[in-house]
């Protein structure tokens, strides 16, 4: 991969920094300050073949600080010749991975990284999962924190499934919903974006897309239950994008084209889930949500930034994302964060993950934990 001298110097110093003013940009408000973070430049080592980059990064998982599990949409195709500017991933010659779908091709839709970067294992034996998709596939990869074994879950919400793997990538152990079928019963889904986990056992499934609704399952996947419904009332959504899961009974939704983050809660019904107040309205386009102690963090779109926000909805922190090359970000699709307090993004229309380590003396509140997990 050649580099060019003038990016290449500027390499180890640049990082995401915006002055840190008071201000409105978009849907961003106040307070705007500085990114806690460094990025760590061209963190992740390119293992294509020659011609190929990594596809739209649309789920992570950090399992520990040495082992962040990926899927992408694909590869990206490379024109040929390849430009000297190439820095190792298809947004830095232009190519958008997310809109240019014609340079998508199904291969490496699965691998894992340590926390230099370098591809650890590449799962070509599951690029079935995702192959002759005529969408973008791939939507969101989680791991239940009660599984003892650590099974991994994707989504794929263009074929209307969720997959069951297990922690070694080595076989699919389960599979919910009919592949290319969509439906809005018990089993079948309508391009469903995400799950989450209860710490009773119970699994909730994002049927985001086209159903507006998350369904409500046991710990066997028998169903109970469901809430939400396409609307802009109480509790009501336009299109969910991902979920998060708190202390005391606490569910966060993101409606990424509703523009907010809705919290409902638990009931000691286990087939009832309960609408408790709408979030941060108007966020922009919400992607991800990591939740926390007694805070959570969105990224969103309009502008690209981080932000967070306590239970009650008092808005805490915002720091932007600028897509300036060669660090910068289009989309933070999905983001995790790994033990040590490492922050890693995925990039769905750039191509690729980047890692942030905290800087040095930063103030703890300014960064954003692990997701909680009932002790």
């Amino acid at each position: 991969m050649r580099i060019p001298a003038y990016l290449a110097a500027g390499a180890a110093t640049l990082m995401f920094a915006i002055p840190s003013i008071v201000q409105a940009q978009g849907n961003a408000r106040g307070p705007i300050g500085e990114s806690p973070y460094d990025v760590v430049p061209f963190w992740a080592d390119v293992f294509q073949d020659h011609g190929f980059a990594f596809g739209g990064n649309s789920g992570i998982w950090a399992e520990s600080p040495d082992r962040i599990i990926i899927a992408q949409r694909g590869e990206t195709i490379l024109p040929h010749p390849i430009p000297e500017e190439y820095l190792g991933f298809a947004g830095s010659i232009g190519i958008n991975v997310l809109t240019d779908t014609n340079r998508r091709t199904w291969q490496n839709c699965l691998y894992t990284v340590n926390g230099d970067g370098e591809p650890t294992e590449i799962w070509t034996h599951l690029d079935y999962l995702c192959e002759n998709s005529d969408g973008p596939g791939p939507h969101r990869l989680r791991v239940n924190p009660y599984d003892p074994e650590r099974k991994i879950w994707l989504i794929n919400e263009t074929f209307h499934q969720i997959y069951v793997l297990t922690n070694d990538g080595s076989e699919v152990v389960a599979t919910y919903g009919e592949k290319l079928v969509p439906g809005n019963d018990a089993t079948h889904y309508g391009r469903p974006q995400d799950v989450a986990f209860l710490p009773d056992g119970r699994i909730l499934v994002a049927d985001g897309l086209d159903n507006h609704r998350v369904i409500i399952y046991d710990n066997d996947m028998n169903y109970l239950g469901e809430f939400g419904g396409e609307g802009d009332g109480p509790g009501q959504f336009n299109t969910i994008h991902s979920l998060g899961i708190g202390p005391e009974g606490r569910i966060f939704v993101t409606d990424r084209s509703g523009f907010e983050v809705n919290l409902f809660r638990t009931t000691d019904d286990p087939a009832v889930i309960e609408f408790e107040r709408s979030i941060g309205h108007p966020t922009g386009m919400p992607l991800d949500i990591i939740v926390n102690e007694d805070d959570f963090w969105i990224s969103a779109l309009q502008p690209l930034r981080f932000v967070n926000y306590d239970f009650e909805g008092n808005l805490k922190y915002t720091w932007l994302v600028p897509p300036d090359l060669p660090h910068g970000y289009l989309e933070v699709h999905t983001f995790t964060v790994d033990s040590d307090g490492n922050l890693y993004g995925g990039d769905n229309q750039y191509g690729r993950t980047q890692k942030f380590v905290p800087k040095p003396g930063v103030d703890p509140e300014l960064l954003i934990d692990p997701p909680w997990v009932a002790r």
